[in-house]
């Protein structure tokens, strides 16, 4: 399977034809369709015409780092000109006015858009399932789920299809289901990629614009491509430059729960246990440490934030005509409405106490390693597997590890580390300080490398 990287070198050195590529690509999209349904629009012809004027702007001597790759975006991030729905009934018709920012970056460094990726309404639910473009499945299993809300640009991505796709990340979206599926997801810091064209947001301060890669190295790329402040974004922030560091000096921290009562599957913590074994083998200076978080009762008040900003946003024309929105997202809508200000005030009080024990935790250690997901993927018709560890969990169980980086505001990264039952892949997440998104990036890739050598991960089939 090609990388994005040596995808744009060979449109670069003329030897492949970034038409054909976005011909090829837009195939392999509707090819995989009956399988997967990972993708609400695919779009060939306008692909190829993008894809045309490569060739003249490499001549013209542009810079062109994605040049000729084809991507997917997610169905939450706007596409100019294409139907971008949030995977809801309400917007079925809505054509985005214009790119997002992330996509306007993608496509000046060269990327081609050829299919937007397939997400649960307003993306708010762990699996990949709507009301308006169905259920989209795991590409080793049609049973299971690719995890969500990213999964159908995972899924797309982990077929072949496309080398890369754009996601979001507001609680792990762009982490777990890669984790499900072998791939990298990367949610950077808060505002490192700017975001001020698209949907409203439900939650504040802590939705991210995501790559989806192959491997680190492309999500490096893409984020590279993204990356850097903008002053129509006033969150959007720089981040540390890419230094040159010495990675066996590097103080790691490992946690096989991330230091939560949460329950993990023994085929995930066993992986996940060998992974540590590989990288401290090969001299990597692990201890083992997790962050001060605030206490259970707090934390719990954190869906607050999100159902009260689902209220907000959309409780009116779910109120108008219920029938429209999924009734996973209904529930979640009753209770933002059923939320009292202190409700929301506790929440964001929360969230700025994880952000201040995730900054106080990485004075002390350079990067926090745990599993990326307690579970591998579970059956589709699920929010989430009812039981993990021999315990029974809520729906969110299966999502424990991944949203206090997000309120956090902290770069974390998902790599595969090997493979849990039924070959399914299990996911080991890598976070840093806020703003050394190069330095997870430069580990990560180590790190890849590390677990490729000890027969950890030897790559999708």
């Amino acid at each position: 399977m090609n990388r994005g990287r040596d995808i744009a070198a060979a449109v670069q050195g003329g030897r492949l034809d970034p038409v054909q590529l976005a011909r090829e690509a837009a195939a392999a999209c509707i090819a995989s369709q009956g399988q997967l349904n990972a993708l609400t629009v695919i779009d060939g012809a306008r692909a190829e015409a993008e894809a045309a004027a490569i060739p003249a702007r490499l001549a013209a001597g542009e810079s062109l780092p994605l040049a000729g790759v084809p991507i997917v975006v997610k169905d939450n991030i706007w596409v100019g000109g294409w139907r971008i729905t949030q995977g809801s009934m309400a917007f079925r018709d809505h054509i985005a006015p214009r790119d997002a920012l992330c996509v306007e970056r993608a496509r000046k460094a060269g990327a081609v858009v050829v299919a937007i990726g397939h997400c649960p309404e307003f993306a708010c639910k762990g699996n990949t399932r709507s009301p308006l473009h169905g259920v989209t499945h795991h590409p080793m299993d049609p049973d299971l789920t690719p995890g969500g809300s990213s999964g159908g640009n995972v899924a797309i991505v982990a077929a072949g299809a496309v080398p890369m796709s754009i996601g979001t990340d507001g609680g792990g979206s762009s982490r777990r289901p890669p984790a499900h599926c072998g791939l990298v997801g990367f949610k950077p810091s808060y505002g490192a990629i700017p975001h001020p064209f698209g949907f409203a947001e439900p939650f504040w301060w802590i939705t991210c614009i995501a790559p989806i890669t192959l491997d680190v190295a492309d999500a490096a790329l893409l984020f590279a491509a993204m990356a850097g402040p903008d002053l129509r974004d006033p969150e959007s922030r720089m981040i540390m430059p890419l230094r040159n560091e010495d990675m066996k000096g590097f103080r790691l921290a490992w946690h096989p729960t991330l230091g939560l009562d949460a329950p993990v599957d023994s085929d995930v913590a066993e992986v996940c246990d060998r992974a540590i074994a590989a990288l401290r083998q090969a001299g990597l200076r692990i201890a083992g440490a997790a962050p001060a978080w605030p206490a259970p009762a707090l934390r719990s008040s954190l869906a607050a934030i999100q159902f009260a900003g689902l209220a907000a946003l959309h409780g009116e024309a779910y109120r108008r005509d219920p029938e429209l929105t999924d009734p996973d997202v209904a529930v979640q809508i009753e209770q933002g409405f059923a939320a009292k200000g202190t409700d929301v005030a506790l929440g964001l009080e929360a969230s700025q106490q994880i952000r201040r024990a995730l900054g106080a935790f990485f004075v002390e250690h350079d990067l926090l390693l745990s599993p990326t997901t307690p579970c591998v993927a579970w059956p589709h018709a699920q929010l989430g597997p009812p039981e993990i560890g021999g315990k029974p969990v809520d729906p969110r169980g299966h999502a424990a590890f991944t949203p206090l980086f997000n309120h956090g505001q902290n770069p974390a990264l998902s790599i595969p580390c090997g493979r849990g039952r039924d070959g399914l892949p299990v996911g080991l997440q890598i976070a840093g300080a806020v703003g050394e998104d190069y330095r997870v990036l430069t580990f990560a890739a180590e790190a890849e490398r590390i677990l490729a050598e000890a027969g950890l991960w030897a790559g999708l089939p």
